[in-house]
């Protein structure tokens, strides 16, 4: 038996011990067991009741299967159960519901297969249901590792941390400031939240474009602090190509376009492209030898220091320096081999 098969039997015998149809249709609603979940007021239109009703009837409902499901007189429910915490086990012990039905049944879950886990979930006493709202997504945890308030404290701890640290960190420096067994346990807790996001082996809040890129330029950006020197723009579209990025789909014209419109990147070659935070300056071979000129004030440099001082700033041949040097109108000869500025 296979474990759809198993939570399908699960599910059909804990419907089958509640006695009316009409409680039946309730829960089934409520869950959406046949793949369209209902609300309090949609249910009660259908069966002629107040939404208060509804929702006084599945409260009873879902007490007596836990009670049912605790004293063990639901049939099929066991091996499921087992299945379910031998999965999480191997997931850090909580699991998005999304994240733990794609495990189990070995593709991306249907709403129907997201529905089953929920129930199972909510009447099992070995296992948590984590509800989903605007800080969590909807999640499974084994019920000796804390019900739904000590997940969402354990969530909102991890949260404080990264919020603290104020820059993406890895799971073992949050470790260090955590009592887990496992760095494993605070990454399973971690991606239940919706605030955090990972890149890299790194954490940090879901708003911050280096852990979760939403645009081109903030992937360009993420590749580059990671690489830590200058790339070609062909070189930047492969590394997205090739990045755990959800997507990547790009053309190396879109990213030379947007390396062009961002100051945050900063020509330095043809092609090439630096980010300013490493002290680049945007600008031709001209003005950085301007800039270097101005420093040295009226002594001038020889050229042999100029060219080396401008190939730190720019991925440019020897002899591009040169011709620059040949603009009379910004550089004047000093003796055999020195420039200054032209007055």
């Amino acid at each position: 038996m296979d474990n759809a098969e198993t939570i399908t039997n699960a599910i059909k015998s804990s419907l089958a011990i509640i006695d009316q149809d009409r409680e039946r249709e309730i829960i089934s609603r409520r869950f959406g067991l046949d793949g369209h979940r209902e609300t309090l007021e949609q249910i009660g239109e259908m069966l002629s009741i107040t939404r208060e009703r509804v929702r006084q009837l599945e409260k009873a409902i879902l007490i007596r299967l836990r009670i049912a499901a605790e004293d063990n007189k639901i049939d099929h429910l066991a091996p499921a159960e087992k299945i379910i915490i031998r999965n999480l086990t191997e997931m850090g012990r909580v699991a998005r519901i999304s994240e733990l039905a794609k495990k189990l049944f070995g593709h991306k879950a249907t709403a129907v297969e997201i529905a089953n886990l929920s129930f199972l979930g909510e009447i099992s006493s070995l296992l948590t249901l984590v509800s989903e709202n605007d800080k969590c997504y909807a999640a499974i945890g084994i019920a000796e590792y804390g019900d739904e308030k000590t997940i969402r404290t354990k969530i909102d701890e991890i949260v404080g941390i990264v919020k603290a640290a104020k820059a993406p960190i890895s799971l073992d420096a949050i470790d260090a400031q955590v009592n887990y067994e496992h760095p494993a346990h605070i990454e399973a807790v971690a991606r239940v939240s919706k605030q955090l996001s990972t890149l890299n082996h790194q954490w940090g809040l879901a708003k911050w474009p280096t852990v979760n890129p939403k645009n081109i330029r903030d992937k360009i950006y993420v590749i580059l602090e990671e690489h830590k020197e200058p790339m070609h723009f062909s070189d930047i579209a492969k590394a997205i190509s090739n990045s755990d990025f959800r997507r990547k789909n790009v053309t190396v014209q879109a990213i030379h376009n947007e390396l062009i419109k961002d100051n945050r990147f900063v020509l330095i070659g043809r092609g090439i492209y630096a980010l300013d935070s490493w002290g680049f300056e945007k600008g031709t071979v001209s003005d950085i030898i301007q800039k270097i000129l101005k420093k040295a004030g009226s002594d001038g440099l020889s050229r042999k220091e100029i060219v080396k001082q401008v190939l730190k700033e720019r991925k440019v041949k020897e002899t591009t320096v040169l011709l620059n040097l040949q603009n009379k109108k910004l550089f004047t000869r000093v003796g055999k081999d020195h420039y200054r500025l032209t007055a």
